[in-house]
């Protein structure tokens, strides 16, 4: 049974990964907030901005650099058939910024982290199956079929297009 467009819920987020050399940008996103642990800055969409604006919009309110030459790397999505639910974040990586780190930013730490170092930083199982494919040729897709309900995922596919 497939449900109508109009009763299916859709989530749009971003992601977007701030590179300096052979550095990356994380945030140590605390408890409280969620999502614990070491990731990339980004956020939810605001209607109508465009996945674009919406990248370099959150990257500039959780860190305060201003992020320009954004390249797409992929889609990370999930859809819970259960819910009529579909997840979606559009990943970005920027290699020219302009501004200064926030002293006090409000989603967590920023450290410039080398690249080949990260992945022994805490991360969510999430990001760290998706944060290598940022440094990769080409673009990535990331599908999932999830029940919230139970928290499970029921089958996933990761691959390079």
């Amino acid at each position: 049974m497939t449900a109508s467009h109009s009763n299916v819920k859709i989530a749009l987020y971003t992601m977007c990964l701030v590179r300096d050399g052979d550095n990356v940008l994380l945030v140590n996103r605390p408890d409280k907030l969620g999502f614990p642990g070491w990731i990339g800055p980004g956020g939810k969409v605001d209607f109508p901005e465009s996945l674009t604006e919406g990248a370099v919009r959150e990257v500039w309110e959780e860190t305060g650099l201003t992020v320009k030459d954004l390249v797409y790397k992929g889609l990370d999505e999930y859809v819970d058939p259960k819910a009529n639910f579909r997840y979606m974040v559009f990943n970005y990586v920027a290699t020219s910024f302009e501004g200064e780190l926030l002293q006090n930013p409000p989603e967590g730490e920023l450290k410039w982290v080398p690249i080949r170092d990260a992945m022994n930083y805490p991360m969510q199982p999430w990001f760290k199956r998706r944060f290598p494919l940022f440094f990769e040729e080409g673009t990535f897709e990331i599908y999932g079929v999830y029940d919230q309900a139970e928290k499970v995922t029921l089958r996933e596919t990761v691959k390079n297009i």
